[in-house]
């Protein structure tokens, strides 16, 4: 991770930044899928508790990240970001684990399969109904997030993104299509 590119949004009277964040980010999965690599990691610098902020950095070796810019992956991008050259990362910054977290089963989704288990076991429609009001609540997370559309569904959901605390030392290991690791830092300046 000894290098970086920092891709700005720029201001749109059309477009919320958060809509373009969302964009942009779906676009750099998909070239993050093409590419296969799995060693470029991705963070937020401007993220807090209202969103991820106008900011994307990605982290990598100089070569990784000139191979996935040579995919062209922002195409129908470039007018909406300024994109950064390949920069050396600052040798004495910080790590941070950038991760995906993910709530637990909607509550919607746990009644469906308790349901669908009760009336298998034999209950009763009624027995296996009131079996649904011990189902607990949504857990709700309070992370910022991206709106991203699943390929293999075509449904939307939440890519909720979680900044970890600082550490002093880098810890390797893979990066997801996303640019998430559970494992694996980045630095963080």
């Amino acid at each position: 991770m000894d290098a970086y590119i920092e891709l700005q949004l720029l201001p749109d009277p059309e477009f919320p930044a958060r809509m373009l964040m969302n964009t942009l980010f779906a676009k750099l999965h998909r070239g993050l899928v093409s590419y296969g690599a799995g060693d470029i990691g991705v963070s937020f610098p401007e993220h807090g508790n209202t969103g991820l902020g106008t900011r994307l950095r990605l982290h990598g070796s100089a070569s990784a990240l000139a191979s996935l810019q040579a995919q062209n992956w922002l195409q129908g991008m470039r007018d909406h970001c300024q994109i950064g050259a390949i920069s050396q990362a600052p040798t004495t910054a910080p790590q941070r684990l950038v991760r995906r977290v993910q709530a637990k089963s909607s509550p919607e989704r746990v009644q469906c399969r308790l349901l669908k288990r009760r009336l298998a076991r034999g209950d009763t429609p009624e027995v296996a109904s009131a079996a649904l009001a011990h189902v607990p609540a949504q857990k709700l997370l309070k992370l910022p997030y991206l709106v991203l559309n699943s390929h293999s569904t075509g449904q939307q959901f939440r890519l909720f993104i979680e900044h970890g605390p600082l550490q002093p030392q880098a810890q390797s290991g893979p990066f997801s299509a996303y640019g998430l690791s559970h494992s694996a830092t980045v630095p963080w300046f």
